[in-house]
């Protein structure tokens, strides 16, 4: 209960529009009737920091953690230039010991002691950045006639070449030349029939026609070149994907039909069948969006720090394929 007394002294100063009485006594004068504050709300002295009253071991404690740092980047930095050394040294004794003087007599003898090659053989090629325009155009081209003339004097029958942009699909006819050029050097007038083709384009077999058939019976065998790019990947897939499930929604087709086979076969025929090999001249394993569905039982083979193409690279991934025990997930 608030007492009469304090009653008429907080109603006097009221009157006297807070005149009669001063801050401190009206605080005074409600005090006793205010509830005790909360725990919380208690203040409290701020306690001091680590780092403020041991400056100089935080200061010790960063630099150590900065000195292990640049340590360990340092030998990092310095095994990685010892490898890149060692395996550009070892491309080098490779290339000398295996040149192929762009004879096919000397690629044959090669690779006259592998039990097996590949019939199907994929390499991924790459446009670099610092080389767009016609001449990273012509580069492209001349690396892939020259791995064309060395699958043809082993025997390969077959070589996908993936780029990712798809350029070289617009350079067909010349991508036909280039290769053809490639093969007289390597062959002189006795070349392999050559036929180079991508998916949904109509391919150039030999002197430019489709139809020159007769060709095909060349004593130095026969080649064909598949050009391939990121469009012929996933896309082609998912295009699958939906022309599947709108047969199976018309009713055309039953969901029982759609299986590893058939969707098998429908890749086969629209782009290419599994290679039995896939080379990468980079330094890396990048797919970069190479078709996903043909590469599930490939053999893929890299050479680390390689930075270009080279035989002595193809060489040795022959030599790796014909080493390398097929399971197939046994």
């Amino acid at each position: 209960m608030v007492l009469s007394k304090e009653t008429k002294i907080y109603r006097q100063d009221v009157r006297e529009k807070g005149a009669f009485l001063t801050p401190q006594q009206r605080e005074d004068l409600l005090k006793p009737y205010l509830p005790d504050p909360p725990p919380t709300m208690v203040s409290k002295a701020p306690m001091p920091r680590k780092g403020m009253t041991q400056p100089v071991r935080s200061f010790a404690i960063k630099q150590l953690h900065l000195f292990v740092f640049t340590i360990m980047h340092l030998l990092f930095s310095v095994y990685i230039r010892i490898r890149q050394t060692y395996h550009v040294l070892w491309n080098q004794i490779f290339a000398v010991l295996y040149y192929h003087h762009k004879a096919p007599e000397l690629i044959k003898q090669d690779v006259k002691n592998l039990n097996r090659l590949p019939g199907h053989m994929s390499v991924i090629l790459e446009l670099k950045g610092e080389e767009r325009g016609t001449a990273g155009v012509e580069s492209l081209m001349d690396d892939l006639a020259e791995i064309s003339a060395w699958c043809a004097c082993v025997g390969i029958p077959m070589l996908s070449v993936y780029e990712r942009t798809g350029i070289l699909k617009a350079y067909l006819p010349s991508t036909h030349r280039t290769v053809t050029s490639k093969l007289h050097a390597y062959f002189g007038r006795n070349i392999p029939s050559l036929q180079v083709r991508a998916p949904h384009i109509p391919s150039l077999l030999n002197g430019g026609s489709s139809e020159e058939l007769d060709h095909l019976d060349s004593p130095s065998g026969h080649l064909s070149i598949l050009l391939l790019s990121a469009e012929d990947g996933r896309s082609t897939l998912v295009d699958l994907t939906k022309t599947l499930s709108e047969m199976s929604q018309r009713k055309k087709l039953s969901p029982n039909d759609i299986s590893l086979d058939l969707v098998d076969a429908e890749i086969t025929e629209s782009v290419m069948g599994e290679p039995d090999l896939l080379v990468l001249f980079g330094p890396n394993v990048e797919l970069q969006g190479y078709p996903p569905w043909q590469v599930r039982l490939t053999e893929i083979f890299h050479v680390q720090d390689n930075t270009g193409v080279g035989y002595q690279i193809f060489l040795r991934a022959l030599h790796s394929f014909a080493k390398a025990q097929m399971r197939f997930g046994r």
